[in-house]
């Protein structure tokens, strides 16, 4: 076990039905190098292997020498957070997240405001809990720098390969589409057109937020520093995985999403609260008409303007998948 006296640093980020995280822990620890989870040649020719009790051969007085940040935590909570990082060793106990990753010890990584998170089951609201941390999560290098193709559980693109991801709307759409959805996660059409499920040909086809570029040239056109026409805007950028008090996931706050805006707006951070509809204070975060028009004028509630329509339904209008309207 001597990757446990090198790195447990932190674990950021965090689709919709259920399943069990153990088969694609075997799938996916193959794929990726430099892991930190131990296998069956875990000691002296595996001699260690299968072992539940880490403090047999570990003491807590010298693990994580080298890793200062973390030591002081780990030393805290105990070898109750080994196989969060390391693996389960054989054995069947528990791998937990939330030992280190709460609101008291570790709240930066990530920032869990707000009462929704994103769960397994549709239209269920589910505390936070290990096993959901682990399906976005499996393998997580542990070194404070986030990288998804390193920290997030590689799943099986369209043509069934484990292809790294291109963007982290990648790693989103390899569980949301129509086709190719992951067994263990199976998202289910609860209506027609469920965005769920039509998000993937939206982004990748239709929606000016995703692969279809923008131009620019509309009357409300405009937008602040950090995002372009072109740029392809994440699903995280607008959607909370770890918690937000805004139905369907919409960020609570700007550092919690919008990756690409000037620093100076999204850490100041604003406040996101959706009512009855009304996006503005979302689409205000980037969105900046430089002709003011239709009350493009009017602060949004949270001390940004340049939107119009603001106080309105936005869904009258915009959607994802549509076309005419560019899309959500």
């Amino acid at each position: 076990m001597n990757r446990l006296i090198y790195l447990f640093a932190v674990l950021l980020l965090s689709a919709c039905g259920g399943g069990e995280t153990s088969n694609i822990q075997t799938e996916t620890t193959a794929i990726l190098s430099e892991s930190l989870t131990i296998d069956s040649s875990h000691g002296d020719g595996g001699s260690a292997w299968g072992l539940a009790d880490c403090s047999a051969c570990h003491s807590l007085s010298v693990i994580h020498a080298q890793a200062n940040n973390i030591r002081s935590l780990v030393q805290l909570r105990g070898y109750d957070t080994c196989a969060g990082c390391h693996g389960r060793n054989g054995t069947d106990i528990q791998r937990q997240c939330l030992i280190c990753h709460n609101s008291n010890d570790l709240p930066a990584t990530p920032q869990q405001k707000g009462v929704h998170n994103h769960g397994f089951i549709a239209s269920v609201e589910t505390v936070a809990n290990d096993d959901i941390c682990f399906a976005c999560h499996n393998n997580s290098d542990m070194d404070g720098r986030f990288d998804i193709n390193r920290d997030l559980t590689r799943y099986r693109d369209a043509s069934q390969n484990y292809l790294p991801y291109s963007n982290m709307s990648d790693f989103c759409l390899r569980c949301h589409n129509r086709d190719h959805q992951q067994q263990a996660y199976p998202v289910r059409e609860r209506t027609s057109g469920d965005t769920l499920i039509t998000i993937e040909e939206s982004w990748k086809y239709l929606d000016k937020h995703g692969e279809a570029d923008g131009l620019g040239a509309r009357i409300y056109t405009g937008l602040r520093n950090g995002y372009a026409y072109a740029s392809r805007v994440e699903c995280t950028d607008c959607h909370a995985m770890h918690g937000t008090n805004n139905q369907k996931l919409i960020i609570g706050h700007s550092d919690t999403g919008v990756s690409l805006l000037d620093a100076t707006i999204r850490n100041k951070p604003y406040d996101v609260v959706i009512n009855n509809g009304d996006y503005s204070q979302l689409c205000v975060l980037c969105h900046q008409m430089q002709s003011i028009s239709d009350q493009g004028d009017d602060d949004t509630g949270n001390g940004l303007a340049g939107v119009h329509a603001t106080g309105s339904d936005c869904r009258e209008c915009h959607s994802h998948g549509e076309v005419v309207q560019a899309g959500m």
